[in-house]
């Protein structure tokens, strides 16, 4: 379905600027909906070529959420006959406010219908329509409040003064008019709370009744409510007491040309998920503090492991110590990552930079080998970041500690060792070059002759379920190889 915007650019003659306030309206109209507890209808004159109105086109539609709708069709995008819309083309023409009512189809009951002017820069560009099915007899009193602060919203946007241009009123994530409504004067004197508000203040600890009285009053202090009657425009505050009850107060002035004439505030008791907050929060530090100390633990084991290797005297088990703590290494630095952004995925390309450091520590001060990577993998679930952490960095190694043994790269050329990540949304795939001697002829991964590429082969397909080749290639340097690994994401990656 095209967006409003599109509508308005292939069917009317709006300019940018009255799109922009449309949408504001929209994006705040779910208040007027539930207030008038009535559907609500945004219409504007189809593009013509004389200045007679012969069509609206139909730019959005808002149900109310505390009553049935009456529009079980979505009319949005369609094309109204003025003919059928009388009311509209007078609210259009006139500029102001016209009631009456209104069949949706042939023969069917008459509707009250409000058609209410839009308008921006001193013109009217659009009518809002609000179609109200019929109400209870008589009217309780926070239906009356409710339905007085939806008349006197009509009227702001009659005049152009709502929505507002600062800040959005009942957009995604802001309290809604169920969850409680308290309706002041100009002096900050509250008229009316709906029982929900009035369950949400004595969370705050007001237990005296706040008709008649101002919030101040009662040793409750809202500066949101204070700066929204100074300053003519929404605010939104959040009242703790203590760490229990926590009240959020969306206050929305109310306006007559420059003065501000009232106040309603939308409150919502958002103690429990404040709660649930901190609880997640308390979580995370939990789990960072694990994954901290994990790393910590790791590093302890690669420090023995150094000073052990230190004091031996064989050259073989020198070696075997040096390999096994670079692979503690690399899976401590997985628990780095994680314990700065604990969750159930990991920025895979941090580790990367980290394991490329930590080879060229390792091995790159004895050789002139350039380690370059190209691509990336953006985040990995944890379960396959850690063996693929260990499989690359054996991989690398591997690649700059044997490929260039014995052998010098023709032509003058350095040797270089490519690291080239890439991904899509079945796979990830990870491929290491080098301008190296090559394969021996002989060489099979099924029976590999160093215990780092028998980790590798078993983490990938048995741990990651994944494929790995290993080929030599032709390259301008010499005969170089080829590493390609590809592991199934099942749903683990986000690019």
């Amino acid at each position: 379905m095209a967006s409003l915007a599109e509508l308005a650019q292939q069917h009317t003659k709006l300019r940018e600027e009255d799109v922009e306030q449309l949408l504001r309206l929209t994006t705040s109209w779910s208040l007027l909906a539930d207030l008038s507890f009535s559907d609500m209808v945004l219409m504007a004159p189809e593009k013509e070529s004389d200045n007679e109105v012969n069509n609206f086109i139909v730019l959005a539609q808002m149900r109310p959420n505390n009553r049935a709708t009456l529009l079980a069709e979505d009319l949005v995008g369609t094309i109204q006959p003025a003919a059928e819309w009388p009311l509209s083309q007078q609210a259009l023409t006139l500029s102001r406010r016209v009631t009456g009512e209104v069949a949706l189809n042939p023969g069917a009951e008459l509707l009250p219908v409000w058609c209410i002017p839009v308008r921006t820069h001193g013109e009217t560009v659009a009518v809002m329509v609000r179609l109200q099915g019929p109400l209870r007899s008589p009217a309780s009193l926070y239906e009356q409040a409710y339905l007085e602060i939806f008349e006197e919203l009509c009227s702001m946007v009659s005049e152009g003064n709502f929505p507002f241009r600062e800040a959005d009123v009942a957009g995604p994530g802001l309290p809604r008019v169920g969850d409680g409504v308290i309706k002041m004067d100009s002096t900050g004197t509250v008229e009316f709370a709906t029982p929900n508000a009035t369950n949400a203040l004595h969370r705050l600890g007001i237990s005296d009744s706040v008709e008649g009285n101002r919030l101040s009053e009662l040793g409750l202090s809202v500066r949101g409510i204070e700066r929204a009657m100074s300053f003519g425009i929404p605010q939104v505050e959040e009242v703790d007491v203590g760490s229990e009850a926590a009240v959020q107060f969306h206050c929305v002035p109310l306006r007559r040309g420059e003065v501000t004439t009232g106040l309603f505030a939308i409150v919502r008791d958002v103690s429990d998920l404040k709660l649930l907050n901190r609880q997640v929060l308390n979580k995370e530090a939990a789990v960072r503090e694990v994954h901290h100390r994990i790393k910590n633990n790791l590093q302890t084991i690669s420090s023995l492991l150094r000073l052990q290797s230190r004091r031996s005297e064989q050259e073989e088990t020198i070696q075997a110590l040096s390999e096994a703590e670079r692979r503690v290494r690399s899976i401590a630095i997985v628990h780095e990552v994680l314990s700065r952004e604990p969750g159930e995925e990991v920025i895979f390309d941090e580790i990367v930079r980290a394991l490329v450091n930590l080879v060229e520590d390792s091995v790159l001060g004895q050789t002139p080998i350039e380690l370059e990577v190209e691509g990336s993998l953006g985040t990995l679930s944890t379960d396959l970041a850690i063996p693929f952490a260990v499989a690359l960095a054996e991989l690398l190694t591997n690649a700059v500690e044997h490929a260039f043994t014995d052998f010098t790269p023709a032509n003058g050329h350095v040797g270089v060792v490519t690291l080239t990540l890439g991904h899509d949304e079945k796979s990830a795939t990870a491929e290491i070059k080098d301008n190296g001697k090559g394969l021996s002829a002989d060489f099979s991964l099924d029976k590999p002759t160093s215990l780092g590429l028998s980790i590798v082969r078993d983490l990938v397909r048995t741990q990651l379920r994944g494929t790995i080749e290993m080929d030599s290639r032709d390259s301008i340097d010499g005969s170089g190889t080829v590493v390609r690994v590809v592991i199934p994401l099942a749903g683990s990656l986000n690019s």
